[in-house]
């Protein structure tokens, strides 16, 4: 009962001054908007990379061949031959002599144009295995990806991207159709989704535009040259394999296993013909990463917080100069400090829980509007609300507490003398 009375009398002060108790709760509705608004940014472009991430594989290994700086340097000057990149003992040394490694995918990439009638499109043509779909997870739409039986009977077939079938295809049946690319003719026998970006500083191995076709055919149809030819130029390059992705058993054993990678190339490479990419190691880093970028976000959005709570505690301090007369009458007729204490606290709380409420309220508007109108993912996490609402409730508290605190050491016979 007494508590109530409490409650009530707290809210009949508040509804006197209202304007004032409005001006003073913006100082934490902006505070507990912020934090959850900051949070919830943090939390979607965290969400985005790790995604990103994931995608790539945290037990996977991706070996990339790049051309040296003393190559390209030698090509701008004149016609040259330029041998460098991964090769196909590379990923079978890998295969056949690292402990822990489940297996490896060679691929080789050419650029070709894919015509069907007349529609022509250029494609990112990849030769490679059925592994290739174990690795890069993507959902088959229609048809079937590649099967051991095509590698062993050099099957002329393809499978395309669901953004490359759409583009070349049209509105033809998909399966079955013959298309051309670089002077063979390969049978469409299935369709994957298309998925594509970057994580960090690695890209997915898979783009949008993708006909993956058997890596025997890819070397007997394509080769290993390639010819380049600029103004004034020409340049002609061997290169067996342009990745080979390495899937480990244990992810525990990726990083010495990527470490063990590098020295055998190393060994076998006299020049640094090829990158490594750990993923698992991006991961780990990308969420050390979240984790500062969430304390920073929490720290600046707490510091509007404390102001909010300066804000009650300055209007608390000023609310005791006004009603010292009150204080002193309550005191007269029996009431104890700790009623005038619970009073005070009880009128601080509140107009910390009411800013919490609106500020939470704000702060759930805020993302949505960036994610809709700015096209940037904002995630919301239970525990940044949950956080903002505490953080308000201590503010209530600890800024509360001495002006609470000084109320009922307000000595009855001097307040009652107060005009």
């Amino acid at each position: 009962m007494r508590a109530s009375r409490n409650f009530r009398l707290g809210i009949k002060n508040l509804w006197l001054h209202r304007l004032r108790s409005l001006l003073t709760t913006l100082g934490v509705v902006f505070g507990v908007a912020s934090v959850v608004a900051m949070l919830a940014v943090g939390e979607g472009a965290s969400a985005q990379a790790l995604e990103q991430i994931r995608r790539l594989g945290s037990n996977n290994i991706i070996l990339e061949s790049m051309k040296p700086a003393e190559d390209e340097a030698a090509a701008q000057r004149r016609s040259f031959m330029s041998i460098y990149g991964l090769t196909y003992e590379d990923e079978e040394r890998i295969a056949a002599t690292l402990p822990g490694v489940r297996h490896t995918v060679p691929v080789k990439v050419v650029r070709k144009e894919g015509r069907l009638g007349a529609r022509a499109l250029e494609l990112r043509v990849v030769g490679t295995t059925p592994a290739w779909f174990e690795l890069v997870k993507r959902r088959v739409i229609a048809g079937r990806v590649l099967a051991p039986e095509d590698m062993q009977t050099f099957s002329g077939v393809c499978v395309l991207t669901e953004t490359g079938a759409r583009r070349l295809l049209a509105t033809e049946e998909s399966l079955g159709r013959q298309i051309r690319m670089g002077g063979g003719v390969f049978e469409v026998i299935g369709i994957v989704e298309s998925e594509s970006g970057t994580a960090g500083t690695i890209r997915t191995p898979d783009e949008e535009v993708d006909a993956y076709i058997p890596l025997p055919v890819a070397r007997e149809r394509f080769g290993d040259f390639v010819t380049k030819r600029t103004t004034g130029s020409r340049e002609r390059e061997r290169v067996e394999l342009h990745q080979v992705l390495v899937a480990v058993e244990e992810q525990g054993r990726v990083e010495a296993t990527a470490a063990a990678v590098i020295r055998m190339l190393q060994t076998f490479h006299k020049r640094e013909d090829y990158r490594v990419h750990v993923p698992l190691a991006l991961l780990r880093q990308t969420e050390q990463t979240k984790r500062t970028f969430n304390i920073v976000l929490g720290s600046i959005a707490g510091i509007s917080l404390l102001v909010g709570g300066i804000g009650i505690m300055n209007i608390m301090l000023a609310s005791v100069t006004e009603r010292t007369r009150e204080i002193g009458i309550r005191r007269a007729i029996g009431a104890r400090r700790n009623q005038i204490i619970a009073q005070f606290l009880i009128e601080t709380l509140v107009l910390s829980f009411l800013g919490g409420v609106v500020g939470i309220a704000l702060g759930v508007g805020v993302p949505w509007f960036i994610e809709r109108f700015a096209g940037m993912p904002t995630v919301v996490r239970l525990w940044s609300v949950g956080l903002a609402v505490g953080i308000s409730g201590v503010v209530g508290v600890i800024f509360g507490l001495y002006p609470a605190i000084r109320a009922a050491h307000v000595d009855p016979i001097v307040a009652l003398r107060h005009e």
